[in-house]
């Protein structure tokens, strides 16, 4: 019997693979424990590149252009409407809250 797992994504160098490789013992064989070191994927295994903060402000900056941000007018409607569901949600729970003190006050005979 033999069990393999390998674990990899090669989207990225930057992700690591694991690679496990177990066989049980047969009969009165010893189980050998291998440890496998950690790897990274891709060609140059292991190098990590050196943050530049230049490079990454513009990698933000073009990130950013590519976003589809909503108008003004998108904004102001969508901000509305989230203080109206804001307040008709206040009023359901204040409406369940005050019919249910009710009904336990009538159930418990309290508040007569």
């Amino acid at each position: 019997m033999r069990f393999d797992a390998l674990i990899s994504n090669a989207y990225d160098n930057t992700i690591p693979c694991i690679e496990i490789a177990f066989t049980p013992p047969r009969g009165n064989e010893v189980l050998q424990v291998k440890t496998i070191p950690f790897r990274f994927c891709g060609e140059d295994e292991g190098a990590m590149a050196k943050p530049n903060p230049v490079e990454f402000l513009q990698e933000v900056r073009s990130e950013g252009a590519k976003v589809a941000w909503p108008t003004r007018k998108e904004t102001m409607i969508t901000t509305a409407m989230v203080f109206v569901m804001v307040i008709v949600a206040s009023l359901f729970f204040l409406m369940s809250d005050q019919i249910l003190r009710w009904a336990v006050g009538l159930v418990l005979g309290i508040g007569r």
